[in-house]
């Protein structure tokens, strides 16, 4: 062999060693870490009333409708401590005037925060509501119990809501046309009787007769706030009211409070952690394991798992998240404030992290016990993940009324007040009605830079 071809075999020979030992170098180095800020935005609505209904059937009927001396209508109201209900209902033999309390509402509870009981029509007014010109009550061509068909009347001149005016000395006192009584059920929930107490002589009109009044379906909410359903010396809101005052019509008011309606509340500091084993924070169907979940779930406090995750198998770095994006300290996050925190993974790992739904006793949002992966199809996920988010039950302490629950965080004495359940880490399922996870929060995932 030449002493060329040999050098030249030699020379291919050791390219070929020293590339194999760069594949093997490149197949030992791990990938580059990715850098991710994940944000936990409250984007609940500003709801107006925390709760909001329609009653149009009578006690004891089968179907809607109008109720005659004798007849009530009941409806049961949720609220807490500071909570008022309003209502309207339509005085049959008029135009366009209804029952109502005035702009304040009817205290549900006394200064002790306890829930009041009894009679309250000493609350009540007659209000006209200014969409249809008055006539003489009980006589009236374009009154309900008269008229050829629904809205008929012509325009008030006086388009603003106002106290009745007794213009024809026959308006009949409240109290002896309407009963309205508060039962209090348990510490958060009422019953509200609606009764009609006319009889036949109850209203005299100019024609020498007598007649009862009746009452039509109405519309109730619970507010904080004054004048929710109208402010006297305002025209009418267009919302509905014109339609129970001038034809005991409920459905437009009706579905424009139950669209105002909702459970306002902030999220809790939390704790995060990226893993690669499952289930580091809970395991669906067992009983929480003490590290800190309770915290968070019953009390907003993340801290304690933090600490725990820090340690725990498979987890790659932990922490917590308490300070709200602008915020000087920790604090919960309200309506239109979020929480910021950045996390480091490498392909394979993935994400989870708990922050509690305030307005219960135990619920926090959280992914299922995978986790989000956090490199789906080997990319670094740059995405909203709103839609991996669940509302989990902790099974420790037992379930209230979402909203108005004593033992809940903004309404308990202190921490870990309620009653111990004894139950396991699971979807909620307890009977109540519960927000879209959607409709309280967002979350997105973004590589840094």
């Amino acid at each position: 062999m030449s002493t060329r071809l040999r050098s030249t075999l030699l020379t291919a020979a050791l390219a070929l060693a020293l590339g194999a030992c760069d594949d093997d170098e490149d197949a030992m180095t791990p990938p580059d870490p990715t850098t991710f800020e994940v944000t936990l935005e409250n984007v609940t609505p500003g709801y107006d009333f925390s709760a909001s209904g329609v009653f149009d059937t009578p006690v004891g009927a089968g179907a809607p409708g109008p109720i005659f001396p004798g007849g009530a209508y009941e409806f049961d109201v949720p609220a807490a401590p500071g909570a008022r209900l309003s209502f309207a209902t339509m005085f049959v033999q008029s135009n366009d005037w209804f029952y109502s309390p005035d702009g304040g509402g009817i205290e549900l509870f006394d200064a002790m925060d306890m829930p009041v009981s009894g009679d309250v029509t000493d609350q009540l007014f007659l209000y006209d509501a200014g969409s249809e010109e008055d006539e003489e009550p009980g006589i009236g061509p374009n009154q309900a119990p008269r008229q050829a068909g629904a809205d008929t009347g012509p325009a008030d001149d006086d388009t603003t809501v106002r106290l009745a005016a007794d213009d024809w000395g026959n308006i009949p006192a409240t109290s002896d046309v309407i009963r309205v009584t508060l039962e209090s059920l348990d510490a958060t929930t009422f019953r509200v009787r609606i009764e009609n107490v006319s009889d036949a002589s109850t209203l005299t009109s100019s024609d020498a007769m007598t007649r009862p009044v009746p009452l039509a379906p109405g519309i109730w909410v619970v507010h904080s706030g004054d004048d929710p359903l109208f402010t006297v010396g305002e025209d009418e809101r267009g919302e509905g009211l014109a339609a129970i005052a001038e034809d005991g019509d409920a459905a437009e008011l009706g579905a424009n409070v139950e669209g105002r309606t909702g459970i306002v509340g902030p999220i809790s500091p939390g704790a995060w952690a990226v893993h690669v084993d499952p289930a580091v924070i809970f395991s669906d169907g067992d009983a929480d394991r003490g590290e800190g979940l309770e915290a968070i779930a019953e009390d907003g406090s993340g801290a304690e798992l933090a600490g725990s995750l820090a340690s725990g198998n498979g987890v790659a770095s932990a922490g917590a998240f308490d300070t709200p994006v602008g915020g000087g300290g920790a604090a919960p996050a309200f309506p239109g404030e979020s929480y910021r925190f950045e996390v480091t993974a490498v392909p394979g790992d993935r994400l989870s992290f708990a922050t509690m739904y305030v307005q219960s006793n135990d619920l926090f949002f959280a992914p299922d016990e995978q986790g989000i992966d956090l490199f789906p199809a080997g990319t670094a996920l740059d995405a909203d993940v709103t839609a991996q988010i669940l509302l989990w039950d902790a099974g420790t302490e037992v379930n209230e009324r979402p909203g108005v629950g004593p033992n809940q965080a903004p309404r308990q004495s202190g921490p870990d007040t309620g009653t111990d359940e004894g139950g396991v880490v699971r979807e909620v399922d307890d009977g109540y009605d519960y927000p879209a996870v959607g409709d309280v929060v967002r979350i997105t995932v973004r590589p840094v830079g």
